[in-house]
């Protein structure tokens, strides 16, 4: 008997979970997305999450998340909107002021209780440490250490996939392009921390110098430049 394949996707509306959820969409029999609001500073990004969802055909979860807050700083919080993301964290200057600390423990935790609820064997992230702000929550080893965590603590044996761990923004708009959704990633997804979608660049909206939109932007010309 034929038992249908199902994935859970953390899902924020910017273009690394849009891309993970349209290649989830292909590679399992059902696909449902989870998104977080935690107060976050780009809290367009649950707007536009919707109009993803929408467009992707995928059911889409918002969980409440808004107490990080009361037990983390971070630049990415509404409540510190005076602070610049592009600085340095106010508790590790080695990281940068829009770390969230253990928000993705945290949010793969709730992704992992959701999955076990609608009895998904899988959950994919749209994480990667080849290419990103320097988030340690974002590497291969934290992916692999939670999941068994996880599973150990839920007697589960769900997968986390993470599509994206490897590739630059640069063949993550290759990639999207393959999905035949390039588009969608370029107008409809955010990924700029300081919530601003008043100009629409080349490569999307957004405010143009926080780091998302730095390296959105060079992955962005580096796909162009690759497709000469």
């Amino acid at each position: 008997m034929y038992v249908k394949t199902k994935c859970v996707v953390s899902f924020s509306g910017g273009q690394d979970s849009s891309t993970t959820a349209a290649w989830a969409r292909v590679k399992f029999d059902e696909v449902a997305l989870i998104g977080f609001d935690y107060a976050q500073k780009h809290k367009i990004e649950l707007t536009q999450a919707r109009i993803i969802a929408d467009k992707l055909g995928l059911n889409l979860h918002i969980v409440k998340t808004d107490f990080f807050s009361q037990i983390s700083e971070s630049a990415l919080l509404s409540i510190n909107s005076n602070q610049d993301v592009n600085d340095s964290h106010i508790c590790n200057p080695d990281l940068p002021a829009s770390f969230v600390p253990n928000r993705n423990a945290i949010f793969i935790a709730l992704a992992h209780s959701f999955a076990q609820k609608i009895q998904a064997q899988n959950l994919a992230l749209g994480v990667s440490q080849e290419d990103y702000s320097g988030y340690p929550d974002c590497r291969e080893e934290f992916v692999r250490s939670i999941e068994n965590s996880l599973n150990l603590g839920s007697q589960a044996t769900i997968k986390i996939h993470v599509p994206l761990m490897y590739l630059s923004k640069a063949r993550e708009f290759a990639l999207a392009e393959e999905l035949g959704i390039l588009e969608l990633i370029l107008e409809d997804t955010h990924t700029c921390y300081n919530g601003l979608r008043e100009t629409r660049f080349k490569w999307g909206y957004g405010c143009g110098y926080c780091n998302a939109c730095i390296l959105r932007k060079k992955g962005y010309e580096e796909y162009l430049a690759s497709n000469r």
